[in-house]
């Protein structure tokens, strides 16, 4: 009897924790965002207009983001509210922090300086989550931020790998500087 009790309550517990991730992952799908600026004080001149999808671009072949420009040190904010899935290094972004945030969009954060956020943190727009730097394949350059956007999604066609990934253009974002946070 007891274990029939156990068994029952260990269920009820599982389905209250699934259906809360099923609310969290439909207000990340659905809820409307605001958007800023992902350095602190930059503008419209402290990245290109071009560097999108510009080519060639060293290993990665294309760039898949832009590069914002700033003093070493200068804030990095999340851009979106979200869940930071990711803070870690890596060969070429160097110190690297990845946020989930609506509509499942990813946003990228490479070359930092240092890291202030941790992983399966929450963030709102406009919180510093690092500095700007120059780790990576960014040593030797001007410090800047490499902000992408990117979307994963289920290849159903079944040719290639089973998740393809898409890129968005950031800079029509960063051009309307919805609100720059000083």
């Amino acid at each position: 009897m007891k274990v029939d009790f156990i068994k029952i309550r260990t269920k009820k517990i599982l389905l209250f924790c699934f259906l809360g991730i099923m609310v969290l992952l439909l207000l990340i799908a659905f809820v409307p965002y605001n958007y800023v600026m992902p350095v602190k004080g930059a503008g419209i001149k402290s990245y290109s207009q071009k560097s999108f999808w510009a080519y060639p671009w060293g290993k990665s072949g294309h760039h898949k983001g832009v590069d914002i420009f700033a003093k070493q040190g200068t804030p990095v904010l999340s851009a979106t509210k979200g869940m930071v899935v990711y803070v870690g290094q890596l060969s070429l972004g160097g110190n690297v922090v990845l946020v989930v945030g609506p509509r499942f969009k990813s946003h990228y954060y490479a070359h930092l300086k240092k890291i202030k956020t941790n992983s399966f943190s929450f963030v709102f727009e406009g919180e510093e989550i690092g500095e700007v730097g120059t780790t990576g394949n960014a040593k030797g350059k001007p410090p800047h931020l490499h902000y992408s956007i990117g979307q994963t999604i289920p290849n159903i066609f079944g040719e290639g790998p089973i998740l393809k990934r898409f890129y968005t253009d950031p800079t029509p974002l960063l051009n309307k500087g919805t609100h720059v946070v000083y």
